[in-house]
């Protein structure tokens, strides 16, 4: 490297670090702004947790349903049909029956799922028309999107959650709502072989240790810009820098 080449300001190679630089300060920052986001939503699912259960309509119209308890009525739901989603309980293999649910005074009808029942066991509830009225206590969570590799339904055996699809099933007519409500109390108390039970509430909080990550990045690419330009504009031993 000539002393003239050495002595010359790098300016692309400081574009370069600098959009580099703007760009890992961009994402520890994203990361921080996740960490809040998750440490709210934790804290508000540890609040609804122990809080009393609500009207659907109280729950499901504010503006964050998810993980909030609602005590309803369902016509007929302990003898209600019933589609059959594919799943794993606690390690055991199984279905969860999930039914409609038209509670007095609210205007989706909702989908129920009623709770987990093993595979071992073959027997299911009865169906038959009825308006009995079955008392619930349910949690709301926000029903995910079916994936691009979730197989398709055979008759009323689902092996990914989609509520339109099995809305569909049930013979439901009017619009139905996005969530899914969790029983916490069964619609069936008198058959022990059906488990009601909502998801356990997991977050994974790594968001903390991103953010140190792409900051630590950046404090990393300002130090070799600085040591490389410090090189760079420094002329070699017995050479003076031109006037």
């Amino acid at each position: 490297m000539t002393g003239e080449t050495r002595g010359r300001f790098p300016w692309g190679l400081t574009l370069a670090s600098a959009l580099v630089f703007v760009l890992l300060v961009t994402l520890g920052v994203w990361q921080v702004q996740r960490l809040q986001w998750k440490q709210g939503l934790i804290a508000r699912a540890e609040a609804v947790a122990t809080a009393p259960p609500a009207s659907p309509v109280a729950v499901l119209e504010a503006d964050e349903p998810e993980f909030g308890k609602v005590a309803l009525i369902c016509p007929g739901l302990a003898t209600a049909p019933f589609v059959e989603l594919q799943t794993i309980h606690e390690g055991q293999p199984g279905v969860r029956l999930i039914s409609a649910c038209r509670h007095p005074g609210y205007g989706q009808t909702l989908l129920i799922d009623r709770g987990f029942v093993a595979e071992t066991i073959s027997a299911r509830p009865p169906v038959a028309a009825s308006d009995e009225p079955v008392e619930l206590v349910a949690q709301v969570r926000t029903t995910p999107a079916p994936g691009p590799m979730a197989l398709a339904a055979e008759g009323r055996r689902f092996f990914a959650r989609d509520n339109a699809a099995m809305a569909r099933v049930l013979g439901v007519e009017g619009p139905v709502a996005p969530q899914t409500l969790f029983a916490l109390t069964s619609s069936n108390p008198e058959w022990l072989a059906l488990e009601p039970s909502a998801p356990p509430a997991v977050f994974s909080n790594n968001h903390l240790g991103y953010a140190i990550t792409w900051f630590g990045l950046a404090l990393a690419l300002a130090g070799f810009y600085i040591a490389l330009l410090r090189r760079k504009l420094t002329p070699p031993r017995g050479e003076e820098r031109p006037n």
